[in-house]
């Protein structure tokens, strides 16, 4: 990254800092101290996002002025964030990541000492690598009946792209020798699926690396069976986030996992856990997660060396035990969050002495071409249409009425599927339906090509009988189909 970008004006290299809700300003508190203490040169620009900006009626939880403030210094240190659950706005720290294209989150996972737990002693050493852009938390939902909800899963090529390279770069950075690919491709064979076969082509440009594909629930099993075997795992959005919440729980909990956001412009830096609001303002939290947040934002800045002195000596203070937090022993006995800090400033300069230290080398970010269309087909063919048609009929009876409208036309029925099933022409299976159909069409000359103003046609036919509410075209791309089978369809 270009360091003089986001300088502020006496030299010292600007940041955006975020105090966050709840237990956030405690946290970024003693971050702040220790990195203070540790001598690195910042210039901190205090901002705002969240809760008070919800109250302020601010939509996004983003205010104008904490955009303009990222904009400038392109670095971000934040606190966790409150985000409404279930109704009202979209998440405030979803938002940071998507409007600074912050596509990739990385959560690294390390055992700690004097912090035990089931797998202590089993050496967990490992980086999970979260798509955070795109997935189903691009949030793009419909109710497509009263009674049925949808969430579009979008993956993109350029996405996969990203993430998967700077996985592999981290593990070269961080010198680490093998790299699993996480997806559900078994099931979801064209999203989950470019992901895997992403990460298969781009695996032939890093022959130093192993690269292994592991499909999701066995790499869950697999993280709590013998998480020792995995050092970098690559995955999508919503897989990553449940993935590397199991893998925070192996070393001791939320309050030791940190993150950083990272984009080829913008990087923002947080804990993993919530704001905590019930421990708010008690000075029982523990900051650990926050604190190696900053570790993981200096290495970004080039701050190596305070870095590893930093990281040092909260290893130090683990290791003697004498300072422990509340979520480790208990928030009857546990150091309160202001002495823990105090300790760790002390141990500044002092080496742990069970554990070695990671040597880490600047991350290359990929660069991956700017253009939307980064895929190009050489042929592509619309071959015929799913109409997704309200019906509270039977499939036999909607399906009949299907067939009277396309009698005499271009188009017909393939089959009707319900929730993924097919159930009309009759299976013989019994699933049990709702009022959302999938009704396929496709053209009686195979050979032909769907016109826009033959679906257009088609809709309206359908709409003087039924209620739709969705239509996607079937493609061939390239000789491939472009969509998949229902189950039960041939």
């Amino acid at each position: 990254m270009d360091l003089d970008h986001g300088m502020a004006a006496k030299g010292k290299r600007a940041v955006t800092l975020i105090p966050g809700d709840g237990v956030g300003p405690e946290c970024i508190e003693a971050a702040r101290r220790i990195i203070d203490a540790a001598g690195v040169s910042l210039e901190w620009d205090e901002q705002q996002a969240g809760a008070s900006v919800f109250k302020r009626g601010i939509a996004s939880g983003v205010p104008r002025e904490t955009i303009d403030s990222i904009q400038k210094t392109r670095v971000v240190l934040k606190g966790p964030l409150e985000t409404p659950v279930g109704f009202g706005e979209k998440s405030a720290n979803v938002t940071l990541r998507k409007l600074f294209e912050t596509y990739a989150n990385i959560r690294p996972v390390r055992e700690f000492p004097g912090v035990v737990t089931p797998y202590s002693g089993r050496g967990i050493d490992l980086v999970v690598v979260r798509e955070n852009v795109e997935d189903l938390y691009a949030g793009i939902e419909h109710m497509q009946t009263p009674g049925v909800a949808q969430c579009l899963k979008l993956i993109s090529r350029k996405g996969c792209e990203k993430v998967v390279r700077l996985a592999f770069e981290l593990a070269r950075a961080e010198g680490r020798r093998r790299v699993h690919c996480a997806s559900k491709a078994n099931i979801m064979k064209l999203t989950e699926g470019l992901l895997k076969r992403t990460f298969e082509e781009a695996a032939r440009e890093y022959p130093d690396l192993e690269a292994h594909h592991i499909i999701v629930d066995n790499c869950a099993h697999q993280l709590v069976k013998r998480p020792e075997q995995f050092e970098v795992i690559v995955t999508t959005n919503m897989n990553g986030d449940i993935l590397s919440d199991l893998t925070s729980a192996l070393v001791g909990g939320l309050g030791f996992a940190p993150s950083a956001n990272i984009g080829n412009e913008v990087a923002i830096f947080e804990a993993v856990h919530g704001s905590a609001p019930k421990y708010a303002g008690k000075d029982v939290i523990n900051p650990t997660a926050v604190i190696l947040s900053a570790v993981m934002m200096l290495r970004y800045l080039g701050e190596f060396s305070a870095a590893a002195k930093i990281e040092a000596a909260v290893l130090v203070t683990l290791e003697e035990g004498r300072a422990r937090t509340g979520d480790v022993v208990g928030y009857d006995r546990g150091t309160p969050t202001s002495v823990y800090t105090e300790t760790i400033i002390a141990n500044l300069g002092r080496r742990p002495q069970s554990r070695e230290l990671r040597d880490y080398r600047p991350l290359q970010l990929p660069r991956v071409p700017a253009a939307p269309d980064l895929v190009k087909a050489g042929r592509r063919r619309v071959v015929g249409a799913d109409i997704f048609v309200e019906a509270g009929l039977s499939a036999g009876a909607l399906g009949s009425s299907l067939e009277q409208i396309v009698a005499d036309g271009p188009f017909k029925l393939k089959m009707i599927s319900n929730r993924g099933t097919m159930v009309y022409p009759f299976t013989g299976t019994l699933p049990d339906c709702v009022d959302h159909w999938r009704c396929r069409f496709v053209l009686h000359d195979r050979t032909a090509e769907l016109r826009d103003e033959q679906l257009l046609t088609l809709l309206s036919q359908i709409s003087a009988r039924h209620r739709w509410m969705h239509v996607e075209k079937l493609q061939e791309i390239d000789g491939e189909a472009g969509y998949t089978l229902a189950q039960g369809e041939d």
